[in-house]
């Protein structure tokens, strides 16, 4: 029976040279010359530092377009409350992974009232769509491509 798994993920090593890249911009651009800017990346989050809120939104910037380049979509990304004090401005932005429960749950109903032929399960944080004929399948991708989801979407793993 023909299946595949509907996934959010994004290849870690790529946001890693992705985020490498936007420290080296910081550090040779003029306007973040002696502001201590900087990108930090621990596990699935990036802390961005530097002295203003104005360069707090240069640096995002720079940040979506270095992940962008590096083949990486950016609505993965979820940006924290941006926090400030006497000399510095922080911020956390959170590269998201995986279908949380709520949204497996949305999208299996949105299927099952498309009238499709398919079975659908939440297997974790990846949902397995599977049915007789491969047309339904298409069609099912075609649907979710349409969804008005927050977080993009791969198809991967179809088998015959």
């Amino acid at each position: 029976m023909p299946s595949f798994d509907v996934v959010s993920d994004f290849n870690a090593h790529e946001a890693s040279n992705g985020v490498d890249q936007a420290n080296r911009e910081v550090n040779i651009r003029f306007d973040f010359k002696g502001t201590g800017s900087k990108f930090e990346l621990d596990q699935q989050m990036i802390t961005l530092t530097t002295q203003s809120d104005f360069q707090l939104k240069q640096m995002l910037d720079i940040l979506r377009q270095k992940l962008s380049k590096r083949g990486i979509d950016i609505g993965c990304l979820e940006e924290q409350e941006a926090q400030f004090n006497a000399s510095e401005a922080r911020q956390s932005v959170l590269m998201r992974k995986g279908i949380e429960s709520d949204l497996a749950r949305k999208l299996v109903k949105k299927i099952k009232t498309s009238k499709l032929k398919v079975q659908t399960a939440i297997q974790g944080d990846k949902l397995r769509v599977s049915g007789k004929k491969r047309d339904d399948l298409q069609a099912v991708i075609a649907l979710l491509k349409d969804a008005d989801v927050n977080l993009p979407l791969q198809y991967e793993n179809f088998r015959d």
